[in-house]
């Protein structure tokens, strides 16, 4: 298996570039994150989990392609964008952190390569790109999965 990539873009236009330039075999940008050997599907699963800590389950956190020039370019949709960075901010009543609730059950899942300290640094990191998106402009969070 190979790798996904999380990123953050500012136009549809930029984010096949960069999916070009990953199917080019390019580096990890510095401000994406990378994990190895998960796919897009694992990615989906983190918006339910993180769906389901946030009290908002059942909302639409599936994937969706975004141009047929690239089949392995998928989009997040608005709805586990503003899920994932609720994690950085919501409060619970001692039910302790959703982030490392989150990461733990993420790692959890089967045959995650990762433990639950790993996690944390991805979901944060993941987390903190979705918090930057301003809905107001057309900036997106962006999945590509070799």
């Amino acid at each position: 298996m190979g790798f996904t990539e999380i990123f953050v873009s500012t136009t549809h236009k930029d984010a096949l570039k960069r999916a070009e330039a990953l199917e080019g075999g390019a580096a990890a940008a510095p401000d994406a994150v990378r994990i190895e050997d998960i796919s897009d599907f694992e990615v989906e699963r983190l918006g339910d989990l993180a769906g389901v800590a946030v009290h908002a389950p059942g909302a639409d956190y599936e994937l969706a392609m975004v141009d047929v020039a690239s089949d392995s370019l998928l989009g997040v949709p608005a709805a586990m964008v503003r899920t994932l960075a609720e994690l950085l901010s919501y409060e619970t009543e001692g039910e302790g952190d959703v982030l490392d609730e989150v990461s733990a059950n993420w790692a959890a899942e089967e045959d995650m390569p990762f433990g639950a300290d790993e996690a944390r640094g991805y979901v944060r990191r993941i987390a903190e790109l979705a918090a930057g998106i301003d809905p107001a402009t057309k900036s997106g969070l962006y999945v590509w999965t070799s």
